[in-house]
């Protein structure tokens, strides 16, 4: 591309990128204008992958990162894990024989990609690392990782279970349907769940295995506990696809008055269901931020350099959630202030299902 004499537009855009310190709102309108005055001239070519997009939310994510490669003048090839960490690692040395712009993925399982990521990170290539470890924080720092972006997978299920326990009145049986064993999502969650219920000697855990992700698998573990615990209380599903299974089988064996059932990811569907009474709590892990976000870093990592984006994206950047249920504040004390309820005495699905479908939530 020939070079125009003097100081251009775009040379200007691309400077302000550099001028005060990382992605302030400023610098992203900055990318975004520059991006897309250079972006037929200089596409930039990106790959992402995540652990398998037969999940609601891994496909929601791939949603929101082709919006943003769309609006940001990049070509994104996807390489899906299929929920299998041996697909993966196949599609991701792959992956690294090919010269890319920016790499972003999300692991099936910690320590299963650290070769090819640490070749593609040495070929001078920005990587980064969405909502689970691709290898221990020291090690991914020691690494070269651009920043990882991830929810606080504790405090949603923390936030989940203990609406459960204290709607089962802190006494019962349970069970926990966790997600893939090797993904740290999955593991923080499991600790989450054990955290609250450690709290209530009265709450039996009746079942505590993984369900992979896998909404039959869920549902196949949802039936043979109730077999087994035809009394059982309460169902904790590692994110929303499993806990609608686990919630259908709840229904299938007559016990949807019994069995209360909460999951984590707060996919459109599942708000709905808490709307509906059939699940009783999620929480939001935001795919489209975590994948949105990873784009909007790697793009700005491309345009001005590797060693200027580590100097201002941060290590870790938090996608955070809130915890949602149907629960509708409603003291009749303060109807005349409705300021000083929760979330002004209002209902938080339609908001919530409405930012999730713009991909901002």
């Amino acid at each position: 591309m020939a070079q125009s004499k003097g100081f251009s537009r775009r040379d200007f855009l691309k400077g302000s990128l550099f001028a005060g310190s990382g992605l302030a709102m400023a610098n992203l309108l900055s990318l975004i204008e520059y991006r897309r005055a250079v972006a037929q001239d200089q596409p930039l070519r990106a790959a992402m992958s995540s652990a398998g997009l037969a999940g609601t939310w891994n496909a929601q994510g791939q949603e929101a990162a082709q919006w943003w490669c769309d609006l940001l003048g990049v070509e994104l090839t996807w390489f899906d894990g299929e929920f299998d960490p041996v697909i993966q690692r196949g599609k991701i040395d792959q992956m690294a024989t090919e010269q890319w712009d920016f790499v972003a993925m999300q692991p099936n399982a910690i320590g299963a990609l650290v070769e090819p990521v640490q070749a593609m990170i040495d070929a001078g290539i920005p990587v980064i690392d969405m909502d689970t470890l691709i290898a221990p924080l020291d090690q991914l720092q020691s690494m070269g990782i651009l920043t990882f972006i991830a929810p606080n997978n504790v405090f949603m299920s923390e936030s989940v279970v203990n609406v459960l326990v204290e709607k089962m009145g802190g006494a019962g049986k349970i069970a926990h349907i966790g997600g893939q064993p090797g993904h740290t999502g999955a593991q923080a969650r499991g600790q989450g769940f054990l955290n609250i219920v450690a709290k209530y000697p009265d709450i039996e855990v009746v079942l505590d295995e993984p369900g992979d992700w896998d909404v039959a698998k869920a549902a196949s573990l949802t039936e043979t506990t109730l077999n087994r615990h035809p009394d059982l209380k309460a169902i904790f599903a590692d994110n929303d696809d499993m806990a609608l299974a686990a919630r259908q089988a709840v229904e299938n064996a007559g016990l949807g008055e019994q069995v209360l059932v909460g999951g984590v990811d707060a996919m459109t569907p599942a708000i709905q269901a808490v709307a509906d009474g059939k699940l009783v709590a999620t929480a939001r892990n935001s795919a489209t931020r975590i994948h949105g976000w990873a784009v909007i870093a790697g793009v700005y990592a491309a345009t001005v350099g590797l060693e200027e984006a580590r100097a201002n994206v941060p290590f870790f950047v938090l996608a955070d959630g809130p915890l949602i249920t149907n629960e509708i504040d409603a003291n009749p004390d303060l109807a005349a202030e409705p300021w000083k309820l929760n979330n002004y005495g209002l209902s938080v699905v339609p908001g919530l299902m409405w930012a999730e479908e713009q991909l901002v939530f």
